[in-house]
């Protein structure tokens, strides 16, 4: 069986760090990247399993990057899982809105962040 990948996309090197930390140790295939606009590149090249995405990104937002991942036909069955700090309901609302799967905010709970990435691994 070949190893699952996950796209994930955070402009901080902070982040990127954290969650590919959590990641490794499950022994996911891992691809990142640090902007909206380079994540839709990424996964139209890639075609991840699953995409983790911040939100507050230059160039293009988590919420246009899901936006556009949703209309595209070769990314819309990828599952997207939002990551970031912006937990307040009316963000949490707009990043449904946009097409996203899950949320997940920061600071990560690595358990919660696994058992999500678990739970759409297997709905793929």
């Amino acid at each position: 069986m070949s190893k699952k990948k996950i796209l994930v996309v955070d402009d901080s090197r902070t982040a990127l760090f954290m969650v590919t930390t959590i990641l490794r140790k499950e022994r996911y295939e891992l691809v990142t990247a640090s902007d909206g606009e380079q994540a839709l590149e990424v996964a139209a090249a890639e075609l991840p399993d699953l995409i983790l995405m911040d939100v507050i990104m230059p160039r293009k937002t988590g919420f246009e990057a899901c936006r556009e991942l949703k209309r595209r036909e070769d990314t819309k069955s990828i599952p997207v899982i939002l990551v970031t700090t912006r937990g307040e309901g009316e963000n949490v609302e707009a990043g449904f809105q946009s097409g996203c799967n899950d949320y997940v905010t920061k600071p990560i709970n690595a358990q919660e962040l696994l058992t999500k990435v678990r739970d759409h691994m297997g709905a793929r």
